[in-house]
């Protein structure tokens, strides 16, 4: 459907599951989603902007939809540092709108969003980085149940040095708020936050949803769902393999499986052969 209204140069709003995408004359000026912080909050968040100012360029603007402009002509923000900003949004918003949805997509010709035009992107584009946003995901932690569920720490960040960046997302995850709550909060892109979830759920700083971190320890959340369980378990044997082998090894030499551990499956093999290089490269 992107490609069609692409070719026929729509100007309008495409609606789906998880956001929307903005278009005119065929390519995306704007994207939206809930599991995204909008411009606003990555302006206000960073300080490079009040909320009042703001909330005082959508009175004024709004109407308009040219709150972008009014941003820019008032000397509120440079031009160029807005459209790295809503550049940064869009592509954040558009990875969480064209992810794969259960409903209908629906498009409604002539809509055009308040914030106004700034810079369009064509649809190829927008959709070719969200292909290699999942693919990143994926390539650092094939689990994505972490994605979406409240985040809570493994007993094992006691006593682990991590950098003050990652150190602000770990004090938030409390087992209440989501990846995007935790975005929101820290005014941060989306998708980065969902990457740095996903290498601390690696690591075994962040736990993953129905596992125990190690074997023998309580189990972290419970769930009833058989795919979780499978999970669980993958991850569990994942972190306890890798773990041995990095504490038994010679950094550069390659390290037998402990006796005890269950057979990985292919996915499991590559996954324990990433962790064991990322393991050996810090000793």
């Amino acid at each position: 459907m992107l490609v069609r209204l692409a070719d026929e140069r729509a100007t309008g709003v495409l609606v789906r599951d998880h956001g929307a995408l903005y278009l005119a004359d065929g390519q995306v000026v704007h994207a939206e989603s809930p599991d995204a912080p909008g411009l606003d909050v990555l302006l206000t968040a960073s300080g490079r902007l009040e909320p009042g100012s703001w909330a005082e360029a959508v009175a004024q603007a709004g109407s308009r939809r040219e709150v972008a402009r009014f941003l820019v002509d008032s000397g509120q923000v440079a031009g160029g540092e807005l459209e790295i900003c809503h550049l940064g949004a869009l592509f954040d918003a558009a990875f969480f709108a064209l992810a794969p949805a259960s409903g209908p997509s629906r498009f409604r010709y002539g809509v055009a969003h308040w914030i106004g035009r700034v810079r369009p992107v064509p649809t190829q584009v927008v959709e070719r980085e969200a292909q290699r946003r999942s693919r990143l995901l994926d390539s650092v932690w094939p689990y994505p149940a972490v994605d979406t569920a409240p985040l809570e720490r493994s007993p094992h960040t006691a006593g682990r040095a991590v950098g003050p960046r990652r150190q602000s997302l770990l004090d938030l995850a409390d087992g209440v708020r989501t990846p995007a709550a935790v975005a929101r909060k820290l005014g941060r892109p989306a998708f980065n936050t969902l990457l740095e979830v996903r290498r601390l759920a690696a690591e075994g700083l962040i736990a993953t949803p129905g596992e125990s971190v190690l074997p023998g320890e309580p189990v972290a959340r419970a769930t009833s769902t058989a795919p979780a369980t499978s999970t669980a378990r993958a991850t569990s044997t994942a972190r306890a393999t890798s773990t041995a082998r990095a504490t038994s090894a010679a950094p550069g030499e390659p390290a037998a499986a402990p006796e005890t551990a269950e057979p990985p499956s292919v996915l499991d093999s590559a996954l324990l052969r990433r962790l064991r290089d990322a393991l050996e490269a810090t000793l």
